[in-house]
């Protein structure tokens, strides 16, 4: 019993994006669809999940759809494949998971009510009483 060998052909993975190249990307796909209010946050350091937070809005669920759809787009050009894209069904908020950079589409409403760029920004800037104790602490 002997049977011949199967030869599986395999290719060498190639790298990854850097990171830079990938928030890049991102940036021209949400562009290329007009979304609207976007926002990049720096997340190093936070949590490990991912380096970039990329929040943008579209007008409609198609809208948000066809943005998710494009970052998705333009990601596979440079030879990122999405770890996951979750909530296209709805098209009311679209995660696209691209490792590094995660991309959330949302229309208005739900952005305004989930308020991501607050949660992720708390501690970025300082207390609204430190300016006064400063100026206070220089006229001394």
């Amino acid at each position: 019993m002997t049977s011949t060998a199967q030869v599986i052909k395999t290719r060498l993975p190639n790298p990854p994006p850097s990171v830079d190249a990938l928030l890049e990307s991102v940036k021209d796909a949400v562009a290329e669809l007009k979304a609207n209010d976007v926002v990049e946050i720096d997340v190093r350091g936070r949590t490990s999940v991912c380096d970039y937070m990329v929040i943008a809005s579209g007008t409609s669920t198609r809208h948000v759809k066809a943005i998710a759809d494009e970052v998705v787009r333009f990601a596979k050009k440079l030879d990122c494949q999405p770890l996951g894209v979750e909530g296209e069904r709805e098209a009311e908020w679209v995660l696209v998971d691209l490792g590094d950079v995660v991309v959330h589409v949302m229309l208005p409403r739900v952005r305004e009510f989930y308020a991501l760029e607050r949660l992720w920004t708390v501690g970025d800037e300082p207390p609204a009483g430190h300016e006064l104790e400063t100026d206070a602490d220089e006229r001394r």
